[in-house]
């Protein structure tokens, strides 16, 4: 086979995963083997997060209107080193985040799955494919969006890797935000808790 038929296969195989997981989550988690190589799981997630950072930038870089100074020299927006660098270390720290994310998250399938679970393996396989929303999260206004997708793909997927209820696998994707979202509104009690006693000590 030539290098250049290998490189159409493979094309087509990453956007025929792609598609699957986007479109059809349930019956991708589902036939997806729970452990074998983290290789695969994590070139995927790789060309997602490039393919993410590239439109992202292009976006940025020709969307953002030029600011010049007084002097006019260029001030603020996007840069081409900027992006340059960012795809160095968009895959970079992508990677290296997607295995801290998928060790926490893992500890969380222990706790509201328990031990009849399917190892760390099929977790980071979770979060791996989940990075497909990064090809759509670029996409201005509606990039939002497509990232509460990607929360939808990870509790179908933690539910179907690790053969546990649609609810405990809500608890695994969301109890972080649960619980930063109750940090927050009790940071803002206590500051407005302050912020009266302040008040009435002055009165």
């Amino acid at each position: 086979m030539s290098s250049s038929s290998q490189a159409r296969q493979s094309v087509n195989t990453f956007v025929d995963t792609a598609l699957q997981v986007a479109l059809h989550p349930k019956e991708f988690f589902a036939r997806l083997p729970r452990s074998g190589d983290f290789a695969s799981p994590v070139l995927f997630a790789v060309i997602c997060i490039l393919i993410g950072t590239v439109l992202s930038g292009i976006v940025q870089l020709a969307g953002t209107p030029r600011m010049f100074g007084p002097f006019g020299e260029r001030m603020g927006g996007p840069s081409v080193g900027g992006f340059i660098a960012s795809l160095i270390f968009a895959p970079i720290f992508g990677i290296i985040g997607l295995f801290i994310f998928s060790g926490f998250a893992h500890l969380l399938v222990l706790l509201f799955v328990g031990p009849n679970n399917q190892g760390y393996e099929a977790t980071f396989r979770v979060a791996a494919y989940s990075q497909v929303t990064n090809l759509a999260t670029w996409v201005p206004f509606i990039g939002p969006l497509f990232a509460l997708y990607g929360l939808y793909l990870a509790i179908v997927g933690i539910r179907e890797m690790h053969g546990t209820t649609t609810g405990r696998a809500a608890l695994v994707v969301l109890f972080p935000f649960i619980v930063l979202f109750a940090l927050t509104w009790l940071a803002l009690l206590v500051a407005l808790a302050v912020a009266l006693g302040i008040m009435a000590a002055r009165s």
